[in-house]
């Protein structure tokens, strides 16, 4: 008598096995197609067009083992190694915060601050995985930007971005601000950050534990970094030089007062998709 055969499971079985743990339907597949190669941008659609056809044994280990990590939390864009924003498929990693799309709201008014200027210069602060400054780039041909990280392994992927996507910036390692000290000449247009805003404790961190502390959380009300920036950018700002500011939600107000504290005009707040006042601006006498 023959052994019993077990049949591979199709690929429609294998990613509703994903859902049965917990996954949404999207990630449950996303993480089917990087297992199987699919490139992201027609995956869905095969997926869907050969639903029925097996998939091979090492694949659904590897799909069954990457679809437990991600029902225990960690980020879907850590899993498959990239996240799209702006219109840019950025590598990511654990070094670095996963790109959010409320952060195009501040790519989006630095772009309308940015294209009336010839050849912008353009600071990015705490680059993270160079989403914004890479946005920035691939939309200004003509500016002069500049990326800051404090974390190496955070600008490594930044800069990696940068040259798989042929976009010029300039990267340096160090403290938002800190690596023009005692450079007079080295003045922007436009300054840009999404610097720690989250203050220390608070209940919502452990949903983001897959994430870097260090790129998260900023002192007791959150504040210590957005302040720190706000106040060197005086002396890096161009006379009529913008700075612009992602935030939490209920900080707006706060980050408003210190912008006009530090001699900022014009000062102003812009809210995310979802109607949340996410970034705070100010121009430079």
């Amino acid at each position: 008598m023959n052994p019993a055969v077990t049949t591979p499971a199709s690929v429609a079985e294998t990613w509703r096995a994903g859902q049965r743990l917990g996954l949404e339907r999207l990630d449950a597949q996303a993480l089917l197609a990087h297992v199987l190669g699919l490139p992201a941008e027609r995956a869905r659609a095969w997926l869907l067009a050969h639903d029925s056809d097996p998939v091979p044994a090492d694949a659904a280990a590897r799909y069954a083992a990457l679809a437990a990590r991600r029902a225990a939390g960690e980020p879907l864009a850590y899993l498959v190694g990239e996240k799209e924003f702006y219109g840019l498929r950025l590598a990511v990693s654990p070094a670095v915060l996963v790109p959010r799309p409320d952060t195009e709201t501040l790519v989006e008014w630095a772009l309308e601050l940015a294209r009336p200027l010839l050849a912008a210069r353009i600071a990015d602060l705490g680059t993270g995985s160079g989403a914004i400054v890479l946005a920035l780039a691939a939309q200004l041909p003509g500016a002069r930007l500049t990326a800051v990280e404090r974390s190496p392994e955070a600008l490594a992927v930044a800069r990696a971005n940068g040259e798989r996507l042929g976009l010029p910036v300039r990267w340096l390692h160090g403290s938002w601000w800190r690596p023009f000290a005692g450079q007079p000449h080295e003045r922007f247009e436009l300054a840009v950050s999404n610097p720690p805003y989250i203050a220390e404790g608070d209940p919502h961190l452990d949903a983001l534990r897959h994430e870097p502390r260090q790129a998260l959380t900023a002192g007791e009300r959150g504040l210590d970094d957005l302040a720190d920036i706000i106040a060197g950018a005086a002396d890096h700002l161009a006379p009529g030089g913008w700075l612009l500011l992602e935030h939490g939600h209920e900080q707006a107000s706060e980050v408003q007062a210190l912008l006009r504290q530090a001699g900022f005009v014009d000062v102003a707040t812009r809210r995310d998709l979802g109607g949340q006042p996410r970034c705070t601006g100010g121009r430079r006498p």
